[in-house]
């Protein structure tokens, strides 16, 4: 199935690719940093940032956008995206920007045109809600984090 994404390029991004398929099944747009021509953005131990992307799109009725982290940058040097997935609703048309945090070790240092989330688009099923007085009941039940049961490494 395909979509048309309608997306406006932004002056500071003018020299940037636009959101592209890396691979041929690839389900995420790779996303990169337009931050300015000879600035570096460094994110510290701990520390987030709000990262440009020089564009804005147009989400077609029905569809989200939705901001992932790029795997590589979570696992090489622990730079993911903070609200992950980040959601840009078919009604937004400001700048896409992209919440990356470095949960690693050592500072991490963004370039511009560097490779720095990726976007799916995908449907969306809005729900009607019905106030009830009392839930079905199942064998779960209430029961929350970890209650059907929770392996540890090494465990038999």
């Amino acid at each position: 199935m395909t979509v048309t994404l309608r997306v406006r390029r932004l002056a500071h991004g003018a020299d940037l690719p636009l959101p592209t398929y890396q691979s041929a099944s690839a389900a995420g747009l790779d996303l990169v940093a337009a931050i300015g021509r000879n600035a570096r953005l460094v994110l510290e131990p701990g520390g987030r940032d709000l990262v440009p992307t020089g564009f804005a799109i147009e989400v077609p009725e029905g569809y989200e956008a939705q901001i992932r982290p790029r795997s590589g940058l979570a696992l090489k040097f622990g730079v993911t995206v903070l609200n992950s997935p980040g959601t840009i609703d078919s009604d937004y048309r400001g700048e896409v920007c992209i919440i990356l945090i470095n949960h690693g070790s050592e500072p991490f240092e963004i370039a511009r045109g560097d490779r720095i989330a990726q976007m799916v688009i995908a449907p969306v099923v809005r729900a009607s809600t019905v106030e009830v007085a009392e839930l079905t009941s199942t064998t779960r039940g209430d029961g929350g984090f970890g209650s059907t049961g929770v392996t540890l490494p090494g465990a038999s």
